[in-house]
């Protein structure tokens, strides 16, 4: 199955999956269905580590003070379920595969991987 958790707020997210397309795609805005557990430890399989799902440049995880403590990578996984704008985005999973984030590379990688 494929699916893309993104954020309706986000004018990236929106824009991305303009580019993409998103038919064929389970979509999941974050916002009102928060990611679970399951679902983000499976993406982290792929990934590495939670600290390469978190999203540093939130506002919140700066107000809050989260970019001055020192945080265990199990840290960073709680505070991505805790906090749906914690999570990069937008995360494309295609066949298994996950795709997070927005960097140019990241999308050139989803438009590569969709064309095959």
């Amino acid at each position: 199955m494929n699916k893309i958790f993104y954020l309706s707020t986000c004018d990236t997210c929106k824009r991305i999956m303009t580019e993409t397309g998103t038919e064929g795609f389970e979509l999941q805005d974050i916002k009102t269905k928060h990611i679970s557990r399951e679902e983000l430890d499976e993406i982290k399989k792929h990934e590495g580590s939670y600290e390469a799902l978190l999203n540093k440049r939130a506002i919140k995880f700066n107000e809050q003070g989260w970019n001055k403590k020192l945080l265990s990578d199990e840290q960073m996984g709680e505070l991505i379920l805790t906090e749906y704008t914690f999570l990069r985005r937008p995360v494309y999973v295609i066949n298994g595969k996950p795709f997070v984030g927005n960097s140019k590379k990241n999308f050139a990688a989803i438009k590569s991987e969709l064309s095959e």
